[in-house]
């Protein structure tokens, strides 16, 4: 069913855009207010992240998520585990969108968009790229330049600034 036909029928269209946000960056902002434009309902799906040692706990990156995206009804917050593909079955969602820096994401994300098409064929993959001035940008970095003293005011929102302070105090 295209797009078109889903909007014709009254169904909503939703997507799901994945991470684990450990901190959410201003590139990751940027892609969810384009995307949460693009859909009626954008699910940010923060991931549970067994397999990584996060600075922030599961807890502290839902609410510094869900603060950042208060006043936009359209954008969900959400915690996940497990397979995205099933995750997005379960909320109905018709797109996943992913957002790309550089040539080394696109080639990560091309390969992860082609699985996911097998498990999920009626799931579309969304590639946004943040603005240009944000492609530079990741949570590790921010995390590593955070931890060293640096300043990271032109990289993350100013409520995520006094998270990362009082977590790298308390290292």
């Amino acid at each position: 069913m295209t797009t078109s036909n889903h909007r014709a029928a009254g169904v909503r269209r939703i997507a799901v855009y994945s991470g684990t946000f450990d901190p959410i960056t201003l590139g990751h902002e940027d892609v969810i207010r384009r995307a949460a434009g693009l859909f009626d309902e954008l699910i940010v799906a923060v991931a549970v992240a067994h397999h990584k040692k996060t600075l922030f706990t599961l807890e502290q990156r839902l609410a510094m998520v869900a603060q950042a995206f208060a006043g936009q009804p359209q954008v969900r917050v959400l915690p996940f585990e497990g397979l995205m593909m099933d995750f997005c079955r379960e909320q109905g969602a018709c797109a996943v969108v992913r957002g790309i820096r550089n040539v080394t994401d696109f080639d990560y994300e091309a390969q992860m968009a082609a699985m996911n098409r097998k498990l999920a064929p009626g799931v579309e993959t969304v590639f946004l790229l943040p603005q240009a001035e944000q492609q530079c940008i990741s949570s590790t970095l921010v995390r590593e330049i955070a931890k060293l003293g640096g300043d990271v005011a032109q990289m993350v929102s100013a409520p995520v600034v006094e998270h990362l302070r009082r977590a790298t105090l308390a290292a």
